[in-house]
């Protein structure tokens, strides 16, 4: 190795340890059990005081990446006082538990496993009572996989619309608005099936803002959309006239008012449901600075809510690494700079690749040749986008060394085909499941 090359070498091995002290940190069975305890017959859970010699059964239902080892820890506290509950979780983030189904199925993209899944708990929630306690554990991904679609709409309509929303650049708030309203267990519509029984929900947050009513489309809370902002939103990126008629049809008919909204805040459905966020982006971060402040840098958590193009973020974030190098603002290296969101990736061609990835490839451009600067993104939940990698790394050097393989940086990102760019540099992060999900943390290592 070149003497030269250390320092470099070093910010990078620090940049993916950070990292993945960010993801231990959202661990989703730990967090429950942080949040959660039973003390004899009293359940408790910040503050709430739940007696179990009230309920007669004890349901556990949910949907996302992250809730297998969220119901695994249910099941360690709860033991034989789980009477049943039936899961949907992406392939691969399966775990076997002793009374709780687990069902896997495909995620951005809904198939048919996943309505089957739903259907199940559906069924399950319809036959609660007064005395049954229902445990609703969600984490990001729970909009694609608790998927069962309203009268007269296919799983096919479903998955053509979901395709174009992902192409078009649309943000999670606007798919999750429009995934409510064509399905009959989102926005709130899981808690009008478990009507009159009591609603615990355990939320993992993957959303800017932690909005309940987003994360997996809310289906246990009230939902502030409507038709009308579904409507909005197919007409705001001019793709209504790609949507599937049957789709269009629904829509047109909710906003003339021939179809019931879903639940809105004051819907009797929500008597008796409380939320509780047990794990977000802030809470990786924060535990992402303080193994940067571990390493020796000084931290900063510049936002959790970072939103927006990739490619253009990434210029920004590209700006405040210069930053710090001139001018020793907002922070005098060695400095970890951090930032956590979720962008987005308007398709520009038939490439490969996923937001993280693209925001890394954009941001290495506008670094290119500046030395002591490492950038990181990264997925929490180990995917990005329809690849294997989670995210990328890169530095000043990153794209000399494509350029010196043959490679053009800016026509990988002109095809959108950055997961192509990355892999002969060995720059993809791959982590596999981590059966976690709480956004992207976006970081930028500055050396002294």
């Amino acid at each position: 190795m070149d003497h030269n090359d250390q320092p470099k070498n070093r910010l990078r091995q620090d940049a993916l340890s950070i990292f993945h002290s960010a993801l231990a940190a959202v661990d989703p069975e730990e967090a429950v059990h942080r949040y959660l305890r039973l003390e004899n017959d009293l359940l408790l859970l910040e503050g709430r005081r739940y007696d179990l010699k009230s309920y007669d059964r004890i349901l556990v239902v949910g949907g996302g990446k992250a809730v297998a080892p969220m119901a695994k820890a249910v099941e360690e506290i709860l033991g034989s006082r789980v009477a049943d509950g039936a899961l949907v979780v992406k392939d691969g983030h399966g775990l076997p538990l002793k009374k709780i189904r687990v069902y896997e199925a495909s995620h951005p993209v809904p198939d048919e496993r996943g309505v089957a899944g739903t259907l199940e708990i559906l069924t399950l929630l319809e036959g609660a009572g007064r005395r049954d306690l229902v445990l609703c554990l969600m984490s990001g991904g729970g909009s694609a996989l608790l998927i069962a679609p309203a009268e007269g709409i296919s799983l096919p309509d479903k998955q053509a619309t979901t395709r174009s929303l992902l192409a078009c650049g649309a943000t999670i708030h606007e798919i999750n608005t429009i995934r409510k309203h064509l399905s009959r267990a989102k926005g709130g519509q899981l808690a009008r099936a478990a009507h009159p029984a009591g609603v615990l929900s355990l939320i993992l947050s993957d959303v800017v803002g932690d909005d309940l009513d987003v994360i997996g489309s809310g289906p246990t809370v009230p939902d502030r959309s409507s038709f009308q902002d579904t409507l909005d939103i197919f007409k705001r990126y001019d793709i209504w006239d790609r949507i599937p008629k049957p789709v269009r049809e629904r829509v047109s008919q909710g906003v003339k008012g021939a179809l019931p909204e879903t639940p809105k805040p004051g819907d009797p459905a929500f008597d008796g449901c409380a939320q509780v966020l047990v794990g977000s982006c802030l809470r990786a971060l924060t535990a992402a600075a303080e193994s940067a402040e571990r390493l020796g840098y000084r931290s900063l958590i510049l936002s959790s809510k970072v939103e927006g193009e990739a490619r253009e973020v990434a210029k920004a974030f590209a700006a405040i690494g210069k930053e710090v190098l001139s001018s020793h603002h907002p922070l005098k290296p060695p400095a970890c700079i951090l930032t956590g969101g979720e962008t987005t990736v308007t398709l520009q061609g038939e490439g490969r690749g996923g937001r993280n990835q693209e925001l890394v490839l954009a941001g290495a451009m506008a670094l290119e040749g500046i030395a002591n600067v490492v950038l990181l993104a990264g997925g929490t939940d180990g995917t990005d986008g329809p690849t294997d990698a989670a995210g990328a790394i890169a530095d000043g050097a990153t794209i000399g060394k494509a350029k010196a393989l043959g490679m053009d940086p800016h026509a990988f990102l002109k095809r959108s085909d950055s997961y192509h760019f990355f892999k002969p540099l060995d720059d993809l992060i791959i982590t596999g499941p981590t059966r976690t999900n709480v956004m992207d943390v976006y970081m930028l290592l500055v050396g002294a």
